[in-house]
């Protein structure tokens, strides 16, 4: 962990983009919040559609968010995990949330003049998350809302899926794993 450099401290770093969240030097720094040009409430329509990226899940990953921060035996201890209903290791539901959240971020957020959001609305996890599997989200917009001359609602279905898994056969490709509609206010101009 770098807590300083030559170059200056982590926080300066940090905003340079050359050291991670972190705290790794030259890892792939976290994207700008606010491009030179935001996507505004005006430029979101019902109907509209973004394929954002895809995430590796492996087991490590899933052992650590758990420890932290949903340490049920499921996400935790492989065996217990086996002996479960699961038949093996499976994320934690806010760990898939987590990681839904970051694919929204990278390829949709970090592009609008989002203000934060109100919350979330039909929360659902469709089916486990396991190591080895590749996830890809998409986000609906569903609804636009205006709500004050500086600011609108914008209604966004996301739902994350497998889009890939480490056994080749595995029926779940394709299969939605998560899925949410999150209330972002998003700036008019």
């Amino acid at each position: 962990r770098v807590t300083a450099t030559a170059g200056g401290s982590r926080s300066r770093l940090r905003r340079e983009g050359r050291l991670a969240a972190d705290g790794t030097p030259g890892a792939k720094p976290t994207p700008p919040l606010r491009p030179a040009m935001p996507r505004t409430f005006a430029e979101f329509a019902v109907g509209d559609t973004f394929e954002h990226g895809t995430r590796d899940v492996g087991a490590a990953e899933i052992r650590e968010f758990a420890e932290r921060y949903d340490p049920q035996s499921l996400h935790v201890d492989p065996e217990a995990a086996a002996a479960s209903m699961y038949g093996g290791l499976i994320a934690s539901g806010w760990h898939t949330a987590a990681m839904t959240m970051r694919l929204l971020v990278d390829d949709l957020l970090s592009e609008t003049a989002a203000l934060g959001a109100k919350g979330v609305d039909e929360l659902r996890w469709d089916a486990p998350v396991r190591p080895g599997d590749r996830l890809r989200s998409r986000t609906e917009i569903v609804e636009t809302v205006p709500e004050t001359a500086d600011r609108g609602l914008v209604h966004a279905r996301t739902t994350t899926a497998v889009a890939d898994a480490a056994d080749p056969d595995d029926a779940r490709v394709g299969e939605d794993v998560f899925s949410m509609v999150g209330l972002v206010m998003v700036a008019r101009d």
